[in-house]
């Protein structure tokens, strides 16, 4: 669990940016003030890192160029699609990384991995999907329905992980416990026919 935080905290430090935008656009704010917030809260976290000694990864500095290059884009044609479309860029990067065979076994508990294992690899592929899926809903919706986005950003990204978690956790958990079963009972019969040929001999 300490991996799994630590390793989603760049990504939540990240999209405080586009919420921050997301909220802003919402509020009916004009597309060059909440486009100029948004950058400051891109710039003013990672110089709050710097100040308190803290490392500022690889994902962040990343984000922070895009936050100045399409900020930057965004406030100079006065389109805020240049800086909607972020999220998809980093979508599209955590994607490709959940291509990594296997990378979600990790977070299994020791003894579910023999018996979960090869359902985690394909989870982890759906995932990856997931991923470019809402990469290419979010560009889509910001550069055709721009007026959308702060309601689609707020709601749709977590509600379809929220939903496929539950659906994974779930079906998970049913097939770990039917395996297990499966598991026990042929033990049991394997014991029970060692211990009858022992009889028999």
């Amino acid at each position: 669990m300490k991996d799994f935080i630590h390793a989603i905290r760049p990504l939540a430090s990240d999209f405080l940016s586009s919420i921050v935008l997301a909220a802003l656009l919402a509020l009916h704010l004009d597309v060059r003030t909440a486009t100029g917030v948004a950058l400051l809260v891109g710039v003013g976290q990672v110089v709050f890192q710097k100040a308190t000694n803290r490392p500022v990864e690889l994902l962040q500095w990343a984000s922070l160029g895009l936050v100045v290059v399409l900020g930057g884009v965004a406030m100079i044609t006065n389109d805020p699609r240049f800086l909607m479309v972020k999220p998809s860029i980093i979508y599209v990067a955590i994607g490709v990384v959940m291509l990594k065979r296997g990378w979600m076994v990790r977070y299994l508990p020791e003894d579910a991995v023999d018996l979960i294992s090869d359902l985690m690899i394909r989870w982890g592929y759906v995932w990856a999907g997931l991923m470019f899926v809402t990469a290419i809903a979010n560009a889509l919706v910001a550069w055709l329905y721009p007026a959308w986005w702060p309601a689609f950003v707020a709601v749709v990204p977590l509600a379809s992980k929220l939903s496929l978690f539950a659906v994974q956790f779930g079906s998970l958990k049913y097939i770990g416990h039917r395996r297990h079963d499966r598991l026990m009972a042929a033990q049991a019969a394997a014991a029970c026919e060692t211990s009858a040929s022992a009889l028999a001999a």
